[in-house]
């Protein structure tokens, strides 16, 4: 990679979406939450992914959160999340995304029956045929169940389709492994990204280009502590290690589920789980407030 960011490219802050039991976003809470993400060290926000809850959105909602994020994020670029079950309605999304403002694509392989290497080569290329903005490929097997294989990954970036990728954890924890085979056989300019908050320190000690962070759409300034500590591998120990209570909660109930009580907890706003998800109970609640509590996380720190 070059010196000049893609626009896949750092830490991408990935916020919940507030919106009401009917699924109509909440203008003005939403852009508050996107305002809030707008600080140095974000590279990009994230609109619309799993933990901004857009499948449980209509096209019309989706389309109005992605022009408030674009507004109250200034110069900060939006990517913003296009899947769904129908080709028609992700380049639908993907149009819509892009007279919103949005400046990058998000694209799942959403699908209620389970999708071929062909299906989703198939709705990779419609999607590419009708937008001229860059997509990421979302490779998400546990939401979607499909799961990108490496090979698969590196013919759909050499046929210029896609742009990045947003990759689960590593088989087996081999970060290193797969960044070097994937960064020897995709092109140069082409965005190796991760999510999976509860492991990224390795993926960030590994090389990982980019970090597709829930956290970072909560917690901006913990996220940027982190990102920027990734060439020190004792600082990113050490900085992993006062985490790990919440990555334990994420891996334990979801991190969608987790960080949408924390967005209460840290003054940003109470925030409902999509019907038909329930809120964690009151168990689970003190855990994650004992969590922030151990973590020195404080309403102060979401200022």
């Amino acid at each position: 990679m070059g010196f000049e960011l893609t626009i896949f490219e750092g830490l991408s802050a990935f916020p919940v979406t507030p919106a009401d039991c009917e699924g109509v976003v909440d203008c003005d809470h939403f852009g508050r939450l996107i305002d809030h993400l707008s600080r140095d060290g974000i590279a990009s926000i994230g609109v619309l992914g799993s933990t901004g809850g857009y499948m449980y959105l209509t096209t019309d909602e989706r389309s109005r959160a992605i022009a408030i994020a674009v507004e109250a994020a200034g110069t900060t670029p939006v990517l913003a999340g296009i899947g769904a079950l129908r080709t028609n309605d992700v380049i639908a999304n993907a149009r819509n995304a892009k007279m919103a403002g949005a400046q990058g694509l998000l694209l799942a392989p959403v699908s209620y029956l389970p999708l071929t290497n062909a299906d989703v080569d198939s709705l990779v290329q419609d999607v590419a045929d009708a937008t001229d903005l860059p997509i990421c490929f979302y490779n998400n097997p546990g939401t979607t169940k499909f799961n990108l294989s490496e090979d698969h990954l590196v013919r759909l970036a050499n046929a210029g389709t896609i742009s990045a990728v947003k990759n689960p954890p590593a088989p087996e924890g081999d970060f290193t492994g797969q960044i070097n085979r994937l960064r020897a056989a995709v092109p140069s300019d082409f965005c190796l990204g991760y999510s999976g908050d509860a492991s990224i320190s390795e993926a960030l000690a590994a090389g990982a280009d980019a970090w597709y962070s829930v956290l970072a759409g909560t917690l901006p300034n913990i996220a940027v502590e982190l990102w920027n500590a990734r060439a020190d591998t004792t600082k990113l120990s050490a900085m992993n290690a006062r985490l790990a209570p919440l990555w334990r909660l994420f891996d334990a109930h979801g991190s969608i589920r987790v960080i949408h009580e924390i967005v209460d907890m840290v003054g940003l706003g109470d925030v409902k789980l999509p019907p038909p998800l329930l809120p964690l109970n009151t168990a689970v609640r003190s855990d994650i407030e004992n969590a922030l509590s151990a973590m020195e996380i404080k309403k102060s720190m979401a200022a």
